[in-house]
């Protein structure tokens, strides 16, 4: 199938209220224009490099968000080329972030990486540490916090559910507290392998390249 035609069936097998994130990784501007003719509303960029090439060719009006690693020389490009940045994984790299976005004079929409599964070696809040995270986040004036993300450990798709479990848990909590300046309005997880346990466990945002665009290119 064709991307066009891989984009459609998902977007028609999706609940309502569940949006597709196109993850871009690795593809050129023809393949995520593609995408966004058939429907695509939101790419997920997980490069600023990538970003700086292809947005600035797609002509049709869609939400970019940041995906990646986030790097703090790559901050000031970052709030150029994005809507939202959904990998910020600790109290420091908000404040860093607010600050260079109250130099731009804009408000950059954001969520809050969780580290569901205690990775050490990964990036993300611990479970135990996301409500004194987003209390403090919610104290800064140019990052608008508005919901989860959670990558889950590499297993199975199935094995990622209690994973999945626990960043919903903590969704509703965070939500149930009302808390000002924070919306808790988007739980992104799931990618290509895990979306369907991902939307099952309560996700209303799901990151999806491989069952897209087939397997990555990485020889470039």
């Amino acid at each position: 199938m064709s991307i066009s035609e891989n984009v459609k069936k998902i977007l028609s097998e999706l609940p309502v209220g569940v949006d597709l994130e196109v993850a871009a990784k690795s593809r050129n501007s023809d393949e995520i224009e593609e995408s966004i003719l058939a429907g695509a509303r939101i790419i997920g960029e997980n490069y600023v490099q990538e970003a700086e090439k292809v947005i600035p060719l797609i002509t049709e009006k869609v939400e970019w968000h940041f995906i990646g690693s986030v790097q703090e020389n790559k901050i000031n490009k970052m709030i150029r080329l994005f809507d939202m940045i959904e990998t910020i994984g600790s109290v420091e790299m908000a404040k860093t972030l607010n600050k260079r976005c109250e130099t731009f004079g804009r408000v950059m929409k954001i969520l809050v990486e969780v580290n569901s599964g205690h990775e050490p070696q990964k990036s993300g809040v611990f479970p135990e540490e996301v409500e004194g995270v987003i209390r403090e986040i919610s104290k800064l004036s140019y990052v608008k916090m508005l919901g989860l993300m959670t990558m889950g450990p590499a297993v199975d798709a199935q094995s990622l559910r209690p994973y999945f479990k626990l960043t919903k848990a903590l969704f509703d909590h965070i939500k149930s507290l009302n808390i000002e300046n924070v919306e808790m309005k988007i739980l992104s997880m799931g990618m290509s392998d895990s979306y369907l346990i991902g939307i099952d466990e309560g996700a209303n945002l799901v990151r999806i390249g491989t069952k897209i665009f087939g397997p990555r290119n990485y020889s470039r």
